[in-house]
């Protein structure tokens, strides 16, 4: 595939890969019905895999000034283009050479302004999952020169506390890469503050991201959160934060 060098190249040749067939299955998939939690959100039924494809031709110097066409563009599949190119440029920038370099750094800031700036464009699960905590969850534990921790927890506070479904997915999904990095902090406050959520799409992220924090850290950190607040959680939640347990163990924890 030819190197797309600016966002219409990109949104032109995605466009003419749309697969009505495709697209049928992705907005039932998606739950883009009346009603439905993606309602409004319209495919051109690619495959992810043909996106990274194109996230790869557009390679890491695509233009930053170039991203927000992506992001705001109608085509569910070509916003994640934006945010899945965005990903492969904070990656590299986030190497273990390039952590404390000042324009690294400089950059790195940038990128996240950008994603918390568009993110309500993350309007559906894949596209937050796909993304935030390999841009958001990394940064956590980098420095920059926008604040320090509480600085930090203030911006995934006001995540959490957005009236936006997508936003408050983010705050707790990020943590997927924090507990990757042996920092269990960040999906234990965010699960205790997404507890009583309504949403079923949050009962099963913040089971998953307790899960992945058991399996990451410490399976006993995870029995202590449960041992708290086992009895309140939603029974979603709790089946996919204690997936990975015993048949035994996990019969034990749904019957309290």
């Amino acid at each position: 595939m030819a190197r797309m060098a600016n966002a219409q190249e990109i949104i032109e040749y995605m466009e003419s890969l749309r697969n009505e067939e495709q697209r049928q299955v992705l907005m039932r998939f998606f739950k883009t019905a009346p009603g439905e939690y993606g309602y409004g959100d319209e495919f051109l039924g690619l495959k992810v895999p043909q996106t990274r494809e194109v996230v790869k031709a557009a390679g890491a110097e695509f233009p930053l000034s170039e991203i927000p066409t992506l992001l705001m563009n109608r085509w569910h599949e070509v916003r994640l283009c934006g945010f899945l190119i965005l990903v492969a440029k904070f990656e590299k920038l986030a190497s273990k050479r390039s952590e404390n370099n000042p324009d690294a750094i400089s950059q790195r800031d940038e990128i996240v302004t950008m994603y918390l700036q568009y993110a309500e464009q993350a309007n559906n699960w894949d596209l937050v999952d796909l993304s935030v905590h390999k841009i958001l969850g990394h940064w956590l534990l980098l420095p920059t020169d926008l604040g320090d921790r509480d600085y930090k927890l203030r911006l995934l506070d006001e995540l959490a506390a957005s009236p936006c479904l997508w936003k408050q997915r983010m705050s707790i999904v990020c943590s997927w890469k924090t507990s990757q990095q042996g920092d269990p902090s960040w999906c234990l406050r965010y699960a205790e503050v997404h507890l009583h959520h309504p949403h079923d799409l949050m009962h099963k992220a913040v089971g998953w991201m307790l899960r992945e924090m058991g399996k990451r850290v410490s399976m006993e950190l995870l029995r202590e959160f449960l041992r708290q607040h086992a009895h309140e959680m939603p029974r979603t939640m709790l089946r996919y934060a204690i997936e990975k347990m015993s048949d035994k163990e996990r019969k034990e924890w749904m019957d309290r």
